[in-house]
Order: C-alpha cells, then structure tokens, then sequence
C-alpha cells in the first residue's frame, strides 16, 4: 500500500487564513484535473495555494466527498520549500542587501530541477551561486516581496507564472519603496525593471488557480495602510533655484569635475567667459556685467540707495561723547542705512580715537571704505560690509582757503567714488568765520569749485554735462556740507524775540534772515544745489555742555551755519528723508547736523577701477574688541549690582 506523503509548505503568514478555514473552492475538483501526460511532474505539491499543507490526490477525493480512484500512484516526497520571506518592519538596508535573493528565473531552474519529471522541462535556466547579489534595479523593500508561485498543468507540462499578475501590486508600490530607500539612507534612483517573460499557460490551469492566487497575494493591515497614504508619483531627489537654473551636483550620481556645478544662489560663471572676456570693456546693459542691470536688481530692486550724511563742528574738544548713537543712529529712523558719511571741522587732537569710536558704533556690519584728513578738517565713509565690492577707487582731493596756507583750519576737502553707474561726491567745508563777512565766504566757494581735481582716475559717467570750472557738475550725486559760516541777520535782539514762538513759527521767522539763503535766491553761491526744509533750531553757539546759546560778554547771535545741501545731475535722483540736528550732543559749541537721503542709482560698466574690497581692516577689528569688552563690562556690572542687592526687614 503507498503511503501517502503530505508536502508541506511555509506556515501561513501573519493575516491570512489558516489551512483548517480553507473554503472548497480553492482546491481543484476531479472534474478539473485532465488526465496526466506522460512524461510530465505529478501536480501533487505544486498547485497548492499558500495559505496551509498540500494533500495528495487520494486525500482531496476524499475531502471533496468523491470516491477514490482504484488505484493511486505512489508520491516521491519532496524538499521543503523554501520559506517566505517576510516584509521587514526595520529599515536598515544594508543588512537586508547582504541577504541572497534569487532571480525569477534562478526560482524556476529550482523548482524545475526539485520535481521528478524536471526532465520535461526544455532549456533550464543555469543555476547561479547561492551567495548571489540583489538586483541592482530594485530596493530592499521591492526584494522583500515573496516569489510568485507557479503552477504546473497537468495536462500540458507547461508552467505558468503569476509574475505578471503581482505587476501591479510592484507598480503601485514604486513609491513607497522609493521612500523607503530614501530614508535608509540608500540611493534614490531607480532602475529600468524588466521581468522574465512568462511562458506559455493554459486557461484552465489559470482559472484553477485564480482563486488561491487572491488568497496568496492578500495583504496585511500595516502594508495596506502604508500603501494607502503612499502618494501616486515619484519626488524629486533634488531641488533647483528654478526652472532655468541648472541642476544641483547633488543629485547626480557622478560628481565629477565635468558635471559639477554651482548649486548656490550665485550664477554660475562660465569658464570661457573668464577666459576670453575683458573687464575693461563693458555694456550698460549686459547681463553678465559686474555693475550691470541684473547686479543691481539683486541689491536693490527699487534702484534706491539710503546715505547718511552728518557735519559737526568739534571745536577742538579733546572729550568726546559718551555714545555716538544719536549721532549715527537717530531714533527719527527706523533702519541703518547703506552709507554713512561723516564730516567734522576742528576735529579733535587723537584722530584714530575718532574713527575708531565711530566703527564701534556702526558695528561690525560697516567698514570704513575711506577716511581723509586737512588738517583738522576730517571726512569718512562707512559702507555696508556686503557692498565694497561695487564700489571704484576713492579718490580725494583738499582746497585751502587761508592766505596761509600753512594753516589748514579753513577749506574744503572731498573724497568721490562710482557706485555701481552712479558718481558720488562729497565735500566738508569751513568757511570764513564772522557776521559780516558774506563775501569772504563766498570766496571760498569760488576756489573749492574751481581748485577741487576730482575725479582722476575714475572716468566721468557723463563727460558731456560736465564743466572744468565747476567739480559739481562732474558727478551725478554731490553732497556739500560743513561749517558755512553764514549767519542771521537782524541782531540777538530780534533772534531771541523769534525763539520765544513756536518752534515751526520760530524757524519760519529765523529763515527769512538767513544769509545762505538769501545768497542760493541770488545765484552768487551753491548754484544748482537744494536743501531739505529746516525744521530744528539753529545749531550755532551754545555754552558748553548747556543748552542755552551764547551767554559770554560777546553775545554771539544764534545762526544756522552747520548745513547740508545736495546737487544732482538727474533731475529727482535724490530725494530727502530727515533734516534735523542733534541736540543731546553738547560737548560743543554747535550741534550736530544730519540728513538722511534716498539716492537712485543706475547701472554701471565695468570699465572702472573697483575699490576690489578695499578698506581699513585693523580699524574694523580694533572697533570690533572695544564693542565687545564694553558689553562685556556691563553685564559684569549688572552682575555686580544684582549679587550685592541686600534686603532688610523692618
């Protein structure tokens, strides 16, 4: 009597069905099977669906109530097959990649060879060794998924893959895998995946097995909540600044010298465009230009510039202010702005102290582009740090205006420069001192505009507008301001009689005796120039450290001498902000004078000498110890002051 074998297979997975629970219609009838070929395997463990053991054919006859047949065929038990693999709850891929895996076809050549009649079989496919590699198309996770079974027909001998069927379970989880991978830390690419084509089946073995097939290929919860919030397509590994930038090296398989490119938000420069371009020649409007349109739009979209201009007569004081903060940065603005220009007449004795108290005030955003000296007439020019690379060469000039010239009090001195396609220049003055002696003062006018060479070096933005008699004409923006001198007529008297009114009626009364004024109406000085509307008090002469104006035996009258006043070659170019003065500043005898300005700036060429980002290094970091030890000094005196607190209880 045979005996009769039971193969069995891989315990059921978690999810699926246990093999007491399999409905009848999962298994073949008698009716089905056709009668076997010769030459061909049994079918007794190779039709059975996942889910629970094979039984022979006796046994399913008896199973499905049929009688036997008369005589049974013995059954060669066979190898356990080999266990399913499970889907991995972790994410370590490369303990998943060091695991063999066969191909489809490596499968087939087993089961093939594993039957008895594998001899039927034409053309196997050659075993490969057991320590095979994954495929490279695919990512842990595709892997993971099991092997599709193949059923052999009876009647035919041919095998029928289910590979084709599982197609679109692999598809819809292109994406997952690819997130997968992604978050393993693995490469983000996918390959071209290319399945075995399946041979040839028969339509009844399919409609045998189609229903086992749906029980094999259920899957479980976790799986089926994962593939529904899976998104239906593929993100890009990489990101791009736009659709015509280029592609950042970092998602390219290859970082080779050849495919690697700039991925910050700077343009990529071309290398035989350095190789082949001058700098020396350059277009308005060319868009690779170092001054040009699109440099200027990346800065400063509306073409506007905001410039700090200050004047201050020191009177020679060795002391300085405790804090220049209300000197550079007024409460009146809001923000700092992009230039600083400071101007001082009878500077004080220690020069560097001067400068070096003005860097630790801006802080470390500024540096100082340039800084002159005549005598005891001092000019600087701070800029913002992330702009000294479009500014030219700065260039400076001095005037005096004393008949001795040895004496270097009075006179003119002025520094100019390109920004981007606008010309700056910018003059500090200290004219003839006195009440009476307006035509001294515009004496000195007539020789700073006539002895004043500037530019030099830097070409003119608009040679044909300009005039050789008069430096402001040369230049698109000019800014003028000092000490004029000039002064207001009418006596003490009549000026202290104009105080004692509201400050807006008190300046409108002030204004109508202003000798500069008067002067500008007439054309004799300051032709072509404007100046914002006053609205501050005059800032000439207080007693020293009080707000009270001259209170000496010389009773010096109160008068508007410290100005700033402004030309440009374009009409609406500059456009005033703030006019007033400093009142809180009184280790003088004048106060401080500011005005804060909008200039329109143009593209430029880059056929001009740039400043290369020139400035004073050992200034800026001197500042930058001093800002840093005193903010250091008061949180140790905060320190000190809360530790020493004593509370006492009465």
């Amino acid at each position: 009597m045979p005996s009769k074998a039971v193969c069995l297979r891989h315990t059921a997975a978690p999810g699926q069905p246990e093999a007491g629970m399999m409905r009848k219609a999962q298994l073949p009838t008698p009716a089905q099977d056709l009668p076997p070929t010769p030459g061909s395997p049994p079918a007794a463990c190779c039709a059975a669906p996942e889910d629970g053991p094979t039984l022979p054919r006796d046994d399913r006859a008896k199973v499905d109530g049929e009688t036997p047949p008369a005589t049974a065929k013995p059954v060669t038990p066979h190898p356990a097959m080999r266990p399913r693999m499970e889907r991995a709850l972790s994410l370590d891929d490369r303990g998943w990649r060091r695991r063999p895996f066969r191909s489809s076809q490596e499968d087939l050549a087993a089961r093939v060879e594993a039957s008895p009649g594998g001899g039927s079989m034409q053309n196997p496919a050659p075993r490969t060794p057991a320590r095979s590699l994954p495929l490279p198309c695919l990512s842990t996770s595709l892997q993971e998924i099991s092997k599709p079974r193949r059923a052999v027909s009876s009647a035919g001998g041919s095998l029928t893959s289910w590979g084709g069927r599982l197609s679109g379970r692999v598809s819809t989880s292109l994406d997952l895998l690819h997130r997968e991978a992604t978050l393993a830390g693995g490469s983000p690419k996918l390959a071209t995946l290319r399945a075995p084509h399946p041979p040839p089946s028969s339509e009844p073995t399919m409609t045998m097995a189609s229903e086992a097939l749906r029980t094999a290929s259920q899957v479980d919860s976790e799986q089926a909540d994962r593939e529904q919030g899976t998104p239906t397509r593929l993100f890009r590994a990489h990101s791009s600044l736009g659709p015509s930038q280029p592609q950042s090296p970092l998602a390219c398989d290859d970082h080779s010298l050849h495919s690697a490119k700039s991925f910050s938000l700077l343009a990529p420069i071309r290398t035989k465009d350095v190789r082949s371009r001058s700098y020396l020649e350059g277009s308005l409007l060319a868009s690779g230009a170092l001054l040009g349109a699109d440099e200027l739009a990346q800065y400063f979209p509306d073409r506007s510039v905001a410039l700090f201009v200050v004047t201050w007569n020191m009177q020679g004081q060795k002391e300085l202010p405790p804090s220049l903060d209300e000197l550079l940065l007024p409460a009146a603005a809001d923000y700092t702005q992009d230039l600083y220009v400071v101007g001082v007449q009878e500077g004080c004795s220690d020069r560097r102290e001067w400068e070096v108290r003005l860097q630790e005030t801006l802080g470390p955003r500024y540096v100082l582009l340039s800084s002159t000296a005549h005598g005891v007439l001092y000019l600087c020019l701070f800029i913002r740090r992330d702009l000294i690379w479009f500014c030219s060469e700065v260039e400076c000039a001095t005037v005096t205006t004393r008949i001795v010239s040895q004496i270097k009090t009075k006179g003119a001195l002025g520094a100019s420069f390109t920004f981007f396609g606008t010309s700056f220049l910018f003059i500090t003055s200290h004219f003839t001192s006195g009440d009476g002696k307006v035509a001294e003062r515009l004496l000195d006018y007539s020789r700073t505009v006539q002895a004043l060479a500037l530019p030099r070096n830097v070409p003119d933005t608009n040679p044909y507008r300009s005039s050789a008699a008069d430096v402001t004409t040369r230049f698109d923006a000019v800014f003028w301001f000092g000490d004029f001198n000039f002064r207001l007529g009418g006596g003490r008297a009549a000026v202290e009689g104009a105080l004692r009114q509201e400050r807006e009626a008190a300046v409108r009364v002030l204004l109508q005796q202003d000798q500069l004024t008067r002067e500008m109406k007439r054309g004799s000085v300051f032709r072509g120039f404007q100046e914002p509307d006053i609205v501050f008090l005059p800032s000439y002469k207080f007693d020293l450290g009080k707000d009270t104006y001259d209170s000496t035996s010389k009773q010096r009258t109160p008068s508007y001498t410290d100005r700033v006043l402004y030309r440009s070659r374009h009409k609406g170019d500059i456009c005033p902000v703030i006019y007033s003065s400093c009142p809180g500043i009184k280790t003088s005898d004048h106060r401080p004078v500011y005005g804060l300005f909008r200039v329109r700036v143009r593209p430029g060429r880059d056929n001009i000498p740039l400043a290369a980002g020139k400035f004073d290094r050992e200034l800026y970091l001197l500042g930058i110890k001093r800002r840093i030890s005193k903010a250091i000094q008061r949180q140790q005196a905060l320190k000190n002051q809360s530790s020493s607190t004593v509370c006492t209880v009465s």
